[in-house]
């Protein structure tokens, strides 16, 4: 790299480390002053354990949040800076062409998003981890919730299925339970159960009043009892499906519970398909963010830097509604989660294209 790549480079990434420095200050006054009363109330709650559980992995998970935002100011702010010092004019006079230009940004923007990339799949989800049970202990007021799930049914493997049609969460006992294995369409095992409780120590589940039927080709063997502790292939946890749980899930073992999640029949996975596709759109965006910055500002405008701030501020305002309508609408069972996690990505990249192609002009 030249001279000018290296100079282009470095202010460009030091102008977005400076924004992230600049906004997550502010992030974390604004949630201390929301906050304060709710760190005072517990005695047990030290000034060491507030910033090791909660604001340092508050900052890891806003940092990787604002990131796109700081990736297009920073841009718009030190091309701006560019032109406005006719620095651009020389360059161009030095028949530098405009992709050539760019060639130091396309640089800058690789390495934000091959960070962002690891952050958003790998130590994000472990930290929001942490963070979302620091603030359930320490933050969230105790209300009523129901923990209980209702008419549940799961498909274990390719020839088992579950029922049941109460499950209380908290108790961890449930009633009228059944489960049917199939060979082909052929019903050849069902048993079926009043009341259904978990043993966690030993992982086991004990039924009371049970009736089992094994159906062979020539006769069926019916058997039953007060009392059977046996072990399936489920816990309580596949009774609970929350989007929540998403962002807590290292991208692994998110793909690893949607593909088992499908084999078991689960309908709706939109959310966590959403989650686990909008790990890398983000990311990605700060290539299209990128171009689109620097065409907007590449141009010396009269009132400087102010008005491609502004004009900079307002697209970022439209794209961040846009992607947040967009996430919405991929979680609603039927939709298309992958194309609607990308929709932003795709008018936005278009816009970038027609930008670049007026600016190179």
């Amino acid at each position: 790299m030249k001279k000018l790549d290296w100079y282009i480079l470095k202010r460009y990434l030091v102008s977005f480390v400076f924004t992230l420095l600049i906004l997550m200050p502010i992030a974390i006054a604004i949630d201390i002053s929301e906050k304060i009363d709710k760190f005072l109330y517990h005695d047990d709650l030290t000034f060491w354990t507030v910033v090791q559980e909660y604001y340092v992995n508050f900052t890891i998970y806003y940092a990787n949040t604002f990131m796109p935002l700081a990736v297009f100011v920073s841009a718009i702010f030190f091309t701006s800076k560019l032109a406005n010092n006719t620095e651009i004019v020389a360059i161009t006079s030095a028949r530098i062409s405009f992709p050539r230009f760019l060639y130091p940004y396309f640089v800058g923007a690789t390495i934000i998003t091959v960070v962002a990339l690891g952050m958003n799949h790998f130590v994000v989800p472990n930290s929001s981890k942490i963070r979302k049970k620091f603030e359930n202990k320490y933050l969230k007021t105790q209300r009523y919730e129901d923990k209980s799930v209702r008419e549940f049914s799961l498909q274990l493997n390719d020839s088992t299925y579950i029922y049941i049609q109460n499950y209380d969460l908290e108790r961890n006992s449930g009633f009228n339970f059944s489960t049917e294995t199939y060979t082909g369409i052929q019903l050849k095992h069902k048993l079926i159960a009043d009341n259904i409780k978990w043993n966690a120590e030993d992982s086991t589940f004990r039924l009371l009043n049970w009736k089992a039927r094994a159906i062979f080709k020539d006769k069926d063997i019916i058997s039953s009892g007060n009392t059977l502790d046996t072990v399936f292939a489920f816990t309580p946890k596949d009774f609970v499906y929350k989007s929540a749980m998403a962002q807590e899930m290292p991208s692994g073992e998110l793909q690893d519970f949607i593909a088992l999640s499908k084999r078991r029949g689960v309908k709706n996975l939109n959310a966590y398909l959403v989650e686990l596709y909008k790990r890398t759109s983000l990311p990605i965006a700060t290539f299209i963010l990128t171009f689109i910055a620097v065409a907007l500002a590449a141009k010396k405008r009269r009132g400087g830097t102010g008005v491609n701030l502004a004009v900079g501020v307002g697209i970022m305002f439209i794209y961040v509604f846009f992607l947040k309508v967009a996430e919405v609408l991929g979680g609603v069972a039927g939709a298309n989660p992958l194309l609607n996690v990308w929709l932003p990505n795709i008018v936005f990249g278009a816009l970038a294209i027609y930008l670049y192609q007026h600016a190179k002009k």
